[in-house]
């Protein structure tokens, strides 16, 4: 078992620590663990080309918001402050205010997350196309829609384990 609780993002928002069985449960498949931290390191590598480093946090935040789960909005929305993000921008998506997004190619962008997380079937062709009509290249849309996958698989494995958290302090 491998772990560093100081960049595996899962285990210190959940607050997991090898003295929990929650764990130990985790980490039995240890290269599920890496490989969905190796994600998300990926995800936000600032040196990543295409959409910035903003607009992926932004879009995480958004889809935190909506899922919801406050654990990961907090985290994505440090981030952002620590980015330096106007506050503004913070609290319109924070507060899912996407009409107050002037900016067409972030709106677009945070439009396509909302209606992915909220109303998948709206998420179709028409959509989609509305992301290059804003500006974002083949790639960046890619990119767009593994990120809103990769934030909907972290939120999930974040609930459960600390649903498990909390039964394994409750016995």
């Amino acid at each position: 078992m491998t772990n560093n609780l100081a960049t595996d993002t899962i285990d210190r928002l959940v607050g997991l620590g090898p003295a929990l069985s929650t764990f130990s449960v985790r980490h039995q498949r240890d290269k599920v663990v890496s490989a969905t931290q190796k994600s998300e390191d990926g995800l936000f590598d600032s040196r990543l080309p295409g959409l910035t480093l903003a607009e992926r946090l932004l879009v995480a935040l958004l889809a935190c918001q909506l899922t919801p789960s406050a654990r990961c909005a907090a985290e994505y929305r440090q981030r952002l402050t620590l980015l330096g993000v106007e506050r503004a921008l913070l609290e319109a998506v924070s507060t899912v205010s996407l009409e107050d997004i002037t900016e067409p190619r972030l709106h677009a962008m945070l439009t396509f997350t909302h209606t992915l997380i909220t109303d998948p079937v709206k998420a179709d062709q028409g959509a989609l196309q509305a992301l290059p009509q804003a500006g974002l290249s083949t790639p960046e849309v890619v990119t767009l829609a593994q990120l809103i996958a990769f934030v909907s698989y972290q939120v999930r494995v974040v609930a459960g384990l600390n649903a498990m958290k909390l039964l394994e302090q409750q016995a």
